[in-house]
């Protein structure tokens, strides 16, 4: 997969593509049939399939103070866009000219004059140009006039009027069900970032933790959790996570820390991604070490038993 970070002047191999438009923050099922949709062209066209996303994500200029919202990096979003089979990532700057454009300036602009797109597919709830005015409808007017091909996908839920939707992945983080989350993404939520040092308390208690820093990532509920996390070299490894500022011992920044079970080994400085899998309780404040040793060590009982039951 081709990662394009501008729309103007591209080569004739990065232009003529089928594309997927959208914001794609957790190419979460919905997402998905977006994508589906533009494959499906793409097949029949005999173009490229591509993405048409944006950094930084338009929320970031518009609300600049907003609680941090993101569900997945860069990295994550370019390898679950590469495992739909994407060939063409276009990944389009948000800047104050972006944010400009009226919905038909886009449309030409953008699209037609600057990507070439023969076809492009949306959701039902699309919006775009500025103060949002775009539709999907607008969009299949836009198609006619200026020659490519339009598609709407329609709303997926699992049922009972719910629908698949970033914003319902965000509220299940939230309210700590990571499985409610998982079912709408199609796979595990995962924090992915560098290992940095923290306190090494834990490590001096026994259960060393890797610790991270939450950056943009959406906030789950503070509180501890069963996880797996791979490693650089591709294991994963199940383990008990800490999401929160640890008041026990007089936190700050919320943090992601992890214990990995039966690891033994150096990642200052490394890359890992952990899956949130189920949630075992909230943050709470112990009165000592003692009695947080003894809970941190009940909680990797029971994530052992829900992530390892065949011991």
């Amino acid at each position: 997969m081709r990662i394009v970070n501008d729309w103007k002047s591209l080569p004739p191999a990065d232009r003529g593509a089928s594309v997927a438009l959208g914001n794609f923050d957790g190419v979460h099922r919905g997402h998905q049939q977006v994508i589906a949709l533009a494959a499906d062209a793409a097949r029949r066209l005999g173009s490229p399939l591509g993405v048409v996303t944006f950094d930084p994500h338009p929320r970031r200029i518009f609300q600049p103070n907003a609680p941090s919202f993101r569900l997945m990096s860069a990295e994550q979003q370019a390898r679950a866009l590469a495992d739909l089979g994407v060939d063409i990532l276009y990944v389009l700057p948000f800047d104050r000219e972006l944010a400009d454009l009226t919905d038909s300036d886009f449309a030409k602009l953008v699209l037609h004059e600057g990507l070439g797109v023969r076809h492009v597919a949306v959701g039902f709830d699309i919006s775009f140009g500025k103060g949002r005015t775009g539709s999907p409808q607008i969009m299949r007017r836009y198609g006619e006039e200026l020659g490519f091909e339009v598609s709407v996908a329609e709303a997926v839920g699992g049922g009972r009027g719910e629908k698949f939707s970033s914003t319902a992945v965000r509220d299940a983080l939230r309210l700590g069900r990571p499985d409610e989350a998982a079912r709408i993404l199609g796979r595990p939520f995962a924090i992915r970032g560098e290992v940095v040092r923290g306190r090494e308390l834990g490590r001096t208690l026994g259960f060393p933790t890797a610790n991270i820093e939450l950056g943009d990532y959406v906030r789950p509920r503070f509180g501890v959790y069963a996880t797996r996390t791979r490693l650089p070299d591709g294991r994963l490894v199940p383990g008990v996570s800490s999401i929160g500022v640890n008041p026990t011992v007089g936190g700050n920044a919320p943090r992601l820390e992890v214990w990995l079970f039966d690891f033994d080994g150096d990642l200052y400085g490394q890359v890992v991604e952990t899956e949130l899998v189920a949630f075992l309780r909230d943050e709470a404040h112990f009165d000592g070490v003692e009695t947080l040793t003894a809970q941190v060590l009940a909680d990797a009982a029971q994530a052992r038993a829900l992530l390892l039951p065949e011991l």
